[in-house]
């Protein structure tokens, strides 16, 4: 496993593995025995960055979440994994339903200071632990002030109840906003930005949710900039594997990726595939971990063989006539 680090302030900031696992269906639709053995399997690889949310998952059977939540605190418990072990375990604020739901369109908890707090509280409860060591806000809450939602993160982080802060599906310009106002409060801010990436590129005139143009959860031009102007700023990727999209013929790309540029972006990337010898999956994870803005992809698996082969991308390196043919694609 390879690591890098994530935050600025060597107060609070960690290692943690390029490579993220997705516990988002691990107690809902992954059975409590599989997600154990993925867990095992992932940590015994010196993975340490595992990623859920208060609200996961409540879609599948109608829940208001916290499901995911709830197995990972019954897997540290049953594995002696305290607090202070190197794993670095990230949840999220904002979209829990306020009533049980299958629905994502209802009202959500949503960023004011109570809902925050109680969140925190909540997740620190099913995870079984006395501190989060990251919390995002998950949505944009556009009801409440910046600066409540600022403040009451700042509150968790000087009581030791949340190490760092981070942020997804936000458009840009309100995350900097918000890292504004925290600048100028003198409080900690956003340091962990949490977005839909992949190697594809996505259409940006296609409703996305609670938006009617595109979707705040695409990392786009404007967020990469972002990051390259300031290098403290990690990017997660969620979903670099479109779900299965990249090699399975049963889930189609969906019409996000109905443009001109696809087809030779696919092109390439199968290309390189054949010349390392890796798979598709693979070479998507490993462009994404050595650009020129490092990403950490956050994946998600059904069993230990799909996290074995995202596993295996952490050693794969990509030439530098690879990844410009892969960059230069479109």
């Amino acid at each position: 496993m390879k690591y890098r680090t994530i935050g600025s302030n060597p107060a609070t900031q960690r290692p943690v593995s390029v490579l993220s696992l997705g516990a988002m269906l691990m107690g809902s639709r992954t059975d409590e025995e599989t997600s154990f053995a993925i867990l095992d399997r992932y940590v015994s690889a010196g993975g340490t960055f595992i990623d859920t949310s208060g609200n996961y998952a409540f879609w599948v059977n109608g829940t208001q979440g916290g499901e995911s939540e709830e197995l990972l605190g019954r897997w540290r418990r049953s594995r002696g994994i305290s607090d202070s072990d190197q794993l670095v375990i990230a949840t999220k604020v904002g979209a829990r339903p306020l009533a049980p739901s299958f629905s994502f369109d209802g009202p959500m908890d949503g960023l004011s200071a109570k809902a925050i707090r109680e969140s925190a509280s909540r997740s620190m409860a099913r995870l079984g632990v006395s501190r989060l060591d990251l919390m995002y806000a998950h949505i944009e809450d556009p009801a409440v002030p910046l600066e409540e939602t600022v403040a009451a993160f700042a509150e968790l982080v000087a009581s030791g109840e949340v190490g760092l802060l981070g942020v997804s599906n936000h458009w840009s310009w309100r995350v900097e906003r918000a890292r504004s106002v925290a600048a100028d409060l003198g409080v900690p801010g956003y340091e962990v930005l949490q977005y839909h990436y992949t190697y594809l590129r996505q259409r940006a005139d296609l409703r996305g949710r609670r938006s009617a143009d595109g979707s705040p959860g695409v990392a786009r031009g404007d967020l990469l900039s972002l990051l390259r102007l300031e290098p403290g700023l990690t990017l997660v990727a969620y979903s670099p594997l479109l779900s299965g999209s990249y090699v399975r013929a049963d889930r189609p790309l969906g019409p996000e990726f109905e443009h001109a540029g696809t087809a030779p972006r696919l092109s390439a990337l199968r290309a390189v595939a054949a010349e390392t010898g890796a798979t598709v999956n693979q070479v998507v994870l490993a462009w994404l971990m050595g650009g020129e803005v490092p990403v950490i992809p956050l994946v998600g698996a059904s069993s230990v063989a799909q996290l074995d082969e995202s596993l295996a991308a952490v050693d794969l390196e990509l030439s530098e006539a690879q990844r410009a043919r892969l960059d230069g694609a479109y």
